[in-house]
């Protein structure tokens, strides 16, 4: 038997494990339940890639984030590792093929989605593999005092209770300590065993700056740094703004977000990951998986709602452990927009029972049915269709999910696919015009593996190669598979809605207080929180955030914005007056506002800029204007 160390060589090329890596390990492989709670960068996945080559039967990976699934799968399958991914984007076909070659022993690694531990059909299957290790990746989601709370996750206890035997490993990047109980109480572990790692790192300087002009400040930071980016907004619709905004200042520049199409997800994420893009602009959909060890700067053009979220995204900075920055630029809105987001993500419960009927009535599953089946879902034109406010509405929706009356999934995206099922001396018999016979052979001839799984497939490169249109293309595929030659799953890219119950009338939708009262009081706590981290003008940001996660920081880091504004020291005669014109040139310019000085002048200490414009103000070099902007005489 292969140790882990060995294994890391064979399959992953690395000589060592990086900390708390090897603990974990050990750890498993002495089948006691874990909690290994590293930062992004980490290197989570290993904790459980490894042991999964050396255990003798089937490792179970629970993970909500369909996408990381597909990539993670992927990424094994290229190293020589038998790994099978299930969730409810998949045909029966596909589902079928995945859970015999578990059964069969054909693969190491099953990924599942947490909505399918709700399936009675797959727990029996379950009950009939060979299980080694379960593991329970996004932990936090498990608890309902976490940051993104999944009712499906406390299925995983249930489960647990059918393998009682079979040792539990739950990751996360993020927990507070009431978090990490509530995981370890939530998965029922045999005995407190935590692998924690600081949530301090030592390479990476958090920066804020107070702004209400972001763009100008975002254009300044990009200008000021090197290296790879990622620039985080709140909207798809900014993503193209502020991308173009980059373009137009000569930055490198593209975006991304969850709507796009498969194909081009892959293709902006593969050309920022080669370099050939420096900048992506990008929601929240972006960096989940994404092993780009050089990132150098991460900018948040907005704060998120909780400093969970915050540390995770910023930590994409920097993880190869050079220096690194993580910016968030805030304004004075943002404290009530950060208010907002509670109202925005807890509306009414009348409203909520609303938004469950119209959800019914939109996919026309009638009161008493839609158990276990899973409905396309067009968000867009759901809330177009009922004029509804699409926050609340998708708040709505979550919070129904998480009380269990269906699964809202907007991840779902799926690339095109096709799996051959007749025999080969049956190829030799097809009939097709000579341009779909060009689109076959091109097909036979641009992807292996068709004959034993379905393989994802490009249609505009068959297209191409083929030198016909996309429509034939799928013309083609469409009468192969009449023919029963193969099977083709067209790409889908629309959320779905699954029935986890049959549909109810909306006077019983409850919508329990753990769900609703307990979750916005939470929030309530996590806002407030961040508007500390955020907005604090003393003391150390990183210190901040510890103490947020339960540590206890021995002395300030040194490397945020208020350590260093706290360090420089006081300016000298000739500074003081050189500090002097420039506030005398940029207020002769036109009248200026006391922040636009402030952060116009930054870096310097925001104290001594102050100062300054005081003294010239009392000198009567400046005048202060009935709109509080500053001016020369």
């Amino acid at each position: 038997m292969l140790t882990p160390v060995e294994v890391l060589k064979r399959y992953w090329g690395y000589d060592s494990f990086r900390p708390l890596q090897a603990e974990i390990i050990d750890s498993v492989l002495s089948k006691r339940d874990t909690l290994g709670l590293l930062p992004t960068g980490g290197g989570k996945s290993l904790t459980f890639q490894v042991p999964a080559m050396i255990l003798p039967g089937l490792t179970i990976v629970i993970t909500p984030l369909i996408s990381l699934m597909k990539d993670q799968v992927d990424n094994l399958r290229d190293r020589g590792i038998k790994a099978v991914c299930l969730h409810s984007g998949l045909t029966r076909a596909e589902t079928k093929l995945g859970m015999d070659r578990c059964r069969l022993g054909k693969a190491k690694l099953l990924y599942i989605s947490p909505e399918k531990l709700r399936v009675e059909t797959f727990i029996a299957q379950l009950k009939q593999m060979n299980v080694s290790l379960i593991v329970v990746d996004e932990a936090h989601c498990i608890s309902q005092w976490g940051y993104d709370f999944r009712p499906s996750y406390l299925k995983i206890g249930e489960l647990r209770e059918l393998m009682p035997d079979i040792p539990v490993l739950a990751l996360t990047a993020s927990a507070t300590p009431e978090v990490v109980s509530d995981i370890m109480a939530k998965l029922n572990f045999s005995g407190e065993n935590l692998f924690s790692k600081s949530f301090s790192r030592d390479n990476l300087s958090y920066i804020i700056r107070n702004d209400f002009d972001k763009e100008r400040q975002l254009l300044n930071i990009l200008n000021n740094t090197r290296g790879s980016a990622i620039v985080y907004v709140r909207s798809r619709k900014r993503t193209r703004e502020i991308a173009a905004l980059l373009q137009a200042n000569e930055i490198s520049a593209d975006f991304y977000h969850a709507g796009l199409a498969v194909e081009d997800k892959a293709e902006k994420q593969n050309w920022w990951k080669e370099g050939r893009i420096r900048v992506m602009v990008a929601t929240n959909a972006f960096g989940m998986g994404i092993d780009k060890p050089d990132v150098r700067t991460v900018v948040h053009v907005d704060p998120p709602a909780s400093l969970e979220e915050y540390y995770q995204e910023a930590g994409r900075a920097g993880r190869d452990g050079l220096p690194s920055f993580a910016v968030l630029l805030v304004a004075k809105h943002d404290k009530a927009r950060l208010t907002r987001m509670i109202t925005d993500a807890f509306p009414p419960k009348d409203y909520i029972r609303r938004v469950y009927e119209l959800a019914g009535n939109f996919v026309n599953v009638a009161v008493g049915s839609g158990y276990d089946h899973t409905y396309t879902f067009d968000f867009a034109l759901f809330v177009k269709t009922y004029d509804l406010q699409p926050i609340p509405a998708r708040s709505a929706m979550r919070l129904l999910t998480q009380s269990g009356y269906f699964e809202f999934m907007e991840e779902v995206t799926m690339q095109s696919r096709v799996m051959i099922i007749s025999d080969k001396e049956d190829l030799y018999s097809v009939n097709l015009d000579d341009e779909g016979e060009q689109v076959f052979n091109i097909l036979l001839r641009s992807y292996t593996g068709l004959f034993a799984d379905f393989v994802y497939i490009n249609e505009p490169l068959i297209a191409r190669r083929a030198d016909v249109s996309e429509q034939k293309v799928y013309e083609t595929l469409l009468t192969l598979s009449r023919m029963h030659i193969l099977q083709y799953v067209p790409r889908q890219n629309m959320p779905v809605l699954y029935y986890s119950t049959s549909r109810e009338l909306p006077k019983y939708i409850e919508i329990p207080k753990a769900v609703y009262e307990v979750q916005r009081e939470r929030l309530l706590k996590r806002v407030e929180a961040m508007k500390k981290f955020a907005f604090a003008d003393s003391g150390c940001r990183v210190n901040i955030m510890l103490e947020y996660f339960g540590e206890k920081p021995e002395k300030p880091c040194g490397k945020c914005d208020l350590c260093r504004e706290r360090n420089r020291r006081a300016p000298s005669h000739d500074e003081k007056h050189q500090l002097a014109e420039s506030i005398l040139y940029i207020t002769a310019q036109q009248p200026r506002s006391l922040d636009y000085i402030v952060n116009e002048l930054s870096p310097r200490r925001k104290d001594d800029i102050i100062d300054t414009v005081r003294k010239l103000l009392s000198s009567r070099r400046l005048v202060l204007n009935p709109d509080d902007t500053i001016s020369t005489v």
